[in-house]
């Protein structure tokens, strides 16, 4: 997609995006009241508010651009990694969240502090703040830079600053209430937009039977035999749970909207909605890949499936609109990441080392400048990543994802899960275990002449990294001298919505049906 297939009314309606989202965004920060907290909302978001939000930290640009990218070349079944999630958001909303609500926190290292004491809400205050410079700031900019820098044709720089400056906006002026507020807005407006390119391809084709009859059966296929080289199914089922529990359970910037939920019935009606909306991302963005491939068999480059649907089916006017829905992808993750950034540095290190009986101002001050020095930090990542040359960065930074897991995965389910754990087990796996999973990653993705290894799938490497860290922790606690006890924080005394169930019943059951159907 290149600036000549942005028209006159194109630019409009992208101005037209841009002005409604710096309304809702203004008119959400003067709901905020004057001296709250810029981190939890005041604890006023709703269910909607929670999941739009935690679905659209999760729906990046290059994710929507993977996704078309992966049904082009393989079918539905990438869409394992959407599907299977809810299994894990059901975890967060009946085991993780009623204790994070309970004890009341602002942040998950603050949760773990009470766990396990000052050294371990130390160390992962810092391992939460690099992850997310790296893995959220840095990584959105860079894969929604290549985006900018193909549509307007101006440096990487410029257009990770452009994305920067308008998620910082919001960031600081509202904190997570307007990021919340705003995030409902974009992705309405992303559903619309993708539901109207699927049912534009579908017409292109001839409908869905057409579809099915232009492309190979296995692309309807959820679960690939075990030689499948991309997407085998025992690496999926047993490696996915460790990335799943460490992304949807214990990631900050994932589940700080749950963290302001208005109650534990908001939250988990939240993030029932949430798994609800993950159904949607095979329709919305794995089924425009397998039309493009219906469509355009002899595309050469995968990755451009999602902008050749955009550029050869939709009118002028829409392609605006279509660049609207990028940029509200990119604003929405990253805001919420600039949010968390600002919340685990001020609150886990700021307040709680330097000035514990900081007013309210002062937290919200330190918070802002965070969020401009993480701002900064993010770009020169970018630009840095960006000077790398001949390596796929993107697909690089998602393995190694793969191996960050684990040692989170570990800590908090044995944390949670099992009295007996103690502190030089916990900050074992998350210093020495975490040195030990990048290294392996650094060798599987890099593996140097004389080290030839038959490797098996990433994510089978995932769960066999997290299976010994759990024996090394349960070791280190069994034979740990140091017997100082921390209790497991106790669930929040409001009983379960009956309403919250019940929609996470049928939410399973139809879950269930889509892998029936789909195999």
């Amino acid at each position: 997609m290149n600036t000549h297939y942005m028209q006159s009314l194109d630019w409009i309606i992208l101005a037209i995006y841009f002005v409604i989202l710096l309304a809702i965004g203004i008119w959400a920060s003067s709901k905020r009241k004057k001296e709250g907290s810029l981190f939890l909302a005041e604890h006023s978001l709703r269910w909607h508010h929670i999941g739009f939000s935690m679905w659209g930290t999760n729906v990046g640009p290059s994710m929507l651009i993977a996704s078309a990218s992966a049904g082009f070349t393989t079918g539905i079944v990438s869409g394992n990694y959407a599907w299977y999630a809810f299994v894990f958001i059901a975890l967060l909303s009946f085991v993780f969240a009623p204790r994070y609500l309970g004890a009341n926190i602002s942040t998950l290292p603050e949760f773990m502090g009470l766990r396990f004491g000052q050294s371990t809400r130390n160390i992962l205050a810092w391992y939460t703040i690099i992850t997310i410079i790296i893995s959220w700031l840095a990584l959105t900019l860079f894969a929604g830079g290549i985006l900018i820098r193909q549509v307007f044709d101006i440096p990487m720089w410029m257009s990770a600053l452009v994305l920067l400056l308008i998620s910082a906006f919001f960031t600081m002026l509202g904190g997570l209430k307007a990021v919340a507020y705003t995030n409902v807005y974009q992705m309405i407006l992303l559903i619309v937009v993708s539901l109207i390119l699927v049912i534009v391809g579908l017409d292109h084709v001839g409908g869905i039977s057409a579809l099915a009859a232009k492309v190979p059966a296995d692309y309807w296929v959820m679960f690939k035999p075990n030689t499948d080289e991309a997407f085998p199914w025992l690496p999926i089922l047993l490696g996915y749970p460790v990335m799943g529990v460490w992304f949807w359970c214990t990631d900050q910037s994932m589940v700080q909207p749950v963290l302001a939920a208005k109650n534990l019935r908001e939250g988990q009606l939240g993030t029932n909605f949430t798994g609800w909306l993950k159904i949607l991302d095979v329709a919305l963005y794995i089924l425009p890949g397998i039309i493009c491939f219906a469509l355009f068999p002899t595309l050469q480059n995968p990755d451009e499936a999602y902008l050749t649907m955009v550029e050869d089916l939709f009118p002028v006017g829409m392609v605006g609109l279509v660049f609207a829905v990028l940029t509200a992808c990119l604003v929405s993750t990253i805001g919420s990441a600039l949010n968390a950034l600002s919340t685990v540095f001020t609150m886990d290190v700021y307040v709680k080392n330097f000035k514990p009986g900081a007013p309210q101002w002062e937290i919200n001050l330190v918070g802002r400048l965070v969020t401009i020095i993480g701002a900064v930090l993010a770009i020169v990542l970018t630009i840095a990543i960006d000077a790398i040359k001949g390596l796929n960065l993107f697909n690089v930074f998602q393995s190694v994802l793969g191996f960050i897991a684990p040692p989170m995965a570990s800590v908090f389910l044995l944390g949670i899960f099992w009295k007996r754990t103690t502190t030089r087990a916990a900050n074992f796996a998350l210093t020495v275990g975490t040195a030990f999973c990048l290294i392996v990653g650094i060798l599987y993705l890099w593996p140097p002449e004389w080290l030839q290894l038959p490797w098996p799938h990433f994510m089978l490497l995932s769960f066999e990294l997290f299976v010994i860290l759990v024996v090394a922790m349960v070791i280190i606690s069994l034979t740990d001298r140091d017997k100082t006890e921390y209790e497991i924080p106790a669930p929040i005394h409001e009983s379960q919505s009956k309403l919250a169930v019940g929609l996470w019943i049928a939410l399973a059951i139809v879950m269930i049906g889509l892998y029936i159907y789909f195999n």
